[in-house]
């Protein structure tokens, strides 16, 4: 299961990175998988709402769109939503980008790093095996801009480290991922923030490494060349 916020959901015409793990899992997997969540739609926004279908590429298939993701939503959203997504999906492995929306919007580090505790509290109750793969606030343009926000994104991230360290059992692994190789806002976003076609790769690129070196699903991420 996805789960994430803008950057993950997309907006209408993304191929989103979700999409690009979709095809690196069917090209590497070796075996049968399924992608789960209780959502499928781009955010519209001309619209306001998570209301569009139109990914850019159409052979998308409905039942690999499914995701928990959100445009404008966080930790605090998703902590109480988890349980009942991954009951009703059975999901055994959360890929997880979150936190940039919290830090920007909501709360400070100290807040979204319980609401984080509370996300894996909440998954666990739910599934008391599922994998976690987590990504850390990766580099945007108000952590550039914003000295202040960049140092809460800073202290969030040793956070977030701290509580995968602290979390994680051998029956209910915890991955932390890295910051995606050589990511950068202008190059891989269309706006500082949200990824393109090459952020997407770098992505879904960087879940993909965890899955194949830590658990051996899939293999190394070779991106297509023809989106």
């Amino acid at each position: 299961m996805f789960v994430g916020d803008s950057m993950t959901v997309g907006r209408a015409g993304d191929y989103t990175w979700r999409y690009r793990m979709w095809q690196h899992l069917d090209t590497t997997f070796g075996g049968p998988y399924e992608i789960v969540g209780p959502r499928s739609a781009l955010y519209d926004t001309l619209a306001d709402a998570p209301t569009s279908h139109a990914y850019a590429d159409p052979g998308f298939p409905a039942d690999a769109r499914r995701h928990l993701a959100g445009w404008g939503e966080g930790w605090q959203h998703m902590a109480p939503l988890i349980g009942p997504a991954v009951r009703s999906g059975e999901a055994d492995v959360l890929l997880v980008s979150l936190g940039l929306i919290d830090l920007g919007f909501y709360t400070a580090a100290e807040g979204t790093t319980a609401n984080v505790r509370r996300f894996i509290t909440g998954a666990r109750a739910a599934r008391p095996g599922i994998r976690m793969v987590l990504l850390p606030v990766i580099p945007n343009v108000r952590a550039q801009d914003d000295a202040p926000f960049a140092a809460q994104v800073e202290l969030f991230n040793e956070l977030l480290a701290k509580a995968v360290a602290d979390l994680s059992t051998p029956a209910s692994p915890i991955l932390l991922a890295a910051r995606p190789d050589s990511y950068e806002i202008h190059r891989d976003t269309y706006d500082g923030t949200h990824p393109n076609a090459s952020g997407e790769h770098r992505l879904a690129g960087e879940f993909a490494a965890v899955l194949h070196q830590a658990w051996d699903l899939g293999g190394p991420y070779r991106p297509r060349q023809d989106t």
